[in-house]
């Protein structure tokens, strides 16, 4: 269970941004939506713990985040929350598989090779393990990073903005394989997006 509860995030010059009240059960799937600069990206961080509400409260799994120092914090983020950024930020000296590695020792979690390997193979990686990320074409950076957001059996899975470059048969492909790898692995989806191609994926919505 996720849940925002008055969120409020306080510009310099006293611009605020409210953000109404919002509740996702274990597994839901939801569309962010909203014209870009209405604070999409704003929320998420919020939600994702990169970035402490002016107000309000987030919590995962009964766990009010920003009441964790921030070691903690840095924790329970890397062993709850998988995001998949709009850029791959994968090491560049790391392998495929090194990136997945890292990721789960990061949030102290124990590496599972195995596991790891499979995730990889689900997206159609198996060959690319050991391969380094410039050797990989767009497409193939952007399954690793759903491979990377998955690796430590998230509760959430966030994709900003994951369509916003892509041509519509690439979108269609991005979405279905968002949804069925959260199904998969037992998490709720939240995909941020102001691209009204995404809105026939998924019905449930909340608008900015």
């Amino acid at each position: 269970m996720i849940k925002i509860e008055k969120v409020q995030h306080n510009y310099p010059k006293g611009l605020s941004l409210k953000f109404p009240d919002w509740e996702i059960g274990d597994m839901e799937q939801w569309l962010l939506l909203g014209a870009s600069g209405s604070g999409k990206s704003t929320l998420l961080n919020h939600i994702s713990g990169l970035l402490k509400p002016s107000k309000g409260k987030v919590f995962i799994e009964q766990t009010d985040i920003y009441s964790l120092g921030n070691k903690k914090m840095d924790r329970f983020r890397g062993q709850h929350i998988g995001i998949v950024f709009q850029r791959p930020h994968l090491i560049r000296s790391l392998s495929v598989l090194e990136n997945l590695e890292i990721a789960a020792s990061m949030a102290g979690v124990a590496v599972d090779k195995e596991r790891n390997l499979a995730l990889l193979a689900e997206l159609g990686l198996e060959t690319k393990a050991n391969i380094y990320p410039d050797q990989l074409s767009q497409g193939q950076l952007q399954r690793v990073s759903v491979a990377r957001a998955l690796v430590n059996k998230p509760d959430l899975l966030i994709a900003d903005e994951p369509t916003s470059s892509l041509d519509d048969d690439n979108a269609e492909r991005v979405l279905k394989m968002l949804s069925s790898q959260a199904s998969n692995h037992g998490a709720a989806l939240i995909i941020a997006t102001h691209d009204n191609r995404v809105r026939s994926h998924i019905s449930k919505t909340y608008t900015l």
